[in-house]
């Protein structure tokens, strides 16, 4: 069924509740939404500016963000490009869903100690953060997650095993997304 288009959007299909839980209703953002964002991150336990010290720590110098100062900029634009999208946070939502019922024991044959240990037999997390990072940034945000996957640098080395996988699989992606951006600006005439 899906959304009526009607504003505000009244259907019941789940996958329309469930995006407009996270601000993807027809309506502009309450305060409301932002707050169960923020909440959504604060549960995942990681901040926008962790995300963005996180990615800041695998930069590197590229045509359109040759600064630090400016990588951020361009970095955090990206990122909030990335958060405005309901598909997104489905995912997000996914990977913190996953990380809570595994740490209770509720997914079958995943008992918490085994769960804790990140054994290489699960793959389920990484091939939820190649879907993030493939989604927002395409097969050059796979190669990024890669790299944040691999060094786990900053806020991702403190995150459980799905969670470390998102968050590195949305930094990937959008970091591709930075050093296309900042490509793209430096090649256009002032």
């Amino acid at each position: 069924m899906g959304c009526s288009g009607v504003s505000p959007c009244r259907c019941t299909d789940t996958s329309c509740v469930i995006l407009q839980s996270f601000g993807s209703s027809h309506e502009p953002e309450t305060e409301g939404v932002v707050m169960m964002k923020e909440e959504m991150l604060k549960e995942m336990g990681v901040t926008l500016d962790d995300m963005i010290d996180t990615a800041m720590m695998l930069w590197v110098p590229h045509p359109g963000v040759e600064t630090e100062a400016r990588a951020r900029e361009v970095f955090s634009s990206e990122l909030r490009r990335a958060l405005a999208d309901p598909n997104v946070w489905v995912l997000l939502y996914a990977g913190v869903a996953l990380e809570r019922d595994a740490r209770q024991g509720c997914i079958p044959n995943l008992d918490p100690v085994s769960y804790e240990k990140d054994l290489t037999c699960l793959i389920a997390d990484e091939v939820l953060g190649m879907a993030i990072s493939m989604y927002v940034g395409g097969y050059k945000g796979h190669f990024d997650y890669a790299r944040f996957d691999k060094l786990k640098p900053g806020v991702l080395k403190s995150l459980g095993p799905f969670l470390d996988d998102i968050v590195a699989g949305l930094i990937g992606g959008v970091s591709a997304n930075m050093y296309d951006r900042g490509a793209a600006d430096a090649a256009t005439p002032p």
